[in-house]
């Protein structure tokens, strides 16, 4: 094929992409239009999951940190440091570290016996 003959094809192909993803079709054949992201074997719409331990979860999944609720995708729960605390267990932001310092959105939980 001559340099020439790419630019046709290469414009012809993105002219099919525009057309697919304008159809709004479901299913596989529109994998190439939507945000995608892979969990170990499986492709998932960040938008809608997330991967948290190669699973995936729900954005809107809550699990409970003692006394507290938090939001999978987006917390943590860590062991408060020192041990023995009143509050042994604290919800951090997943972008921080279990053990930095305490923060401002950082919520105190009480274990539940």
């Amino acid at each position: 094929m001559t340099p020439g003959g790419c630019v046709p094809a290469v414009s012809a192909a993105l002219s099919l992409v525009m057309i697919l993803c304008s159809q709004r079709a479901s299913g596989a054949s529109l994998m190439l239009c939507q945000p995608h992201t892979r969990c170990g074997e499986q492709f998932y719409d960040p938008l809608r999951h997330c991967c948290h331990d190669g699973a995936l979860v729900a954005l809107g999944e809550a699990r409970q940190c003692g006394n507290c609720s938090y939001r999978v995708c987006f917390e943590q729960c860590c062991p408060r440091w020192p041990l023995g605390l009143q509050e042994p267990l604290v919800v951090k932001l997943r972008v921080d570290n279990c053990f930095s310092p305490p923060a401002r959105g950082d919520k105190l939980c009480r274990s539940v016996s």
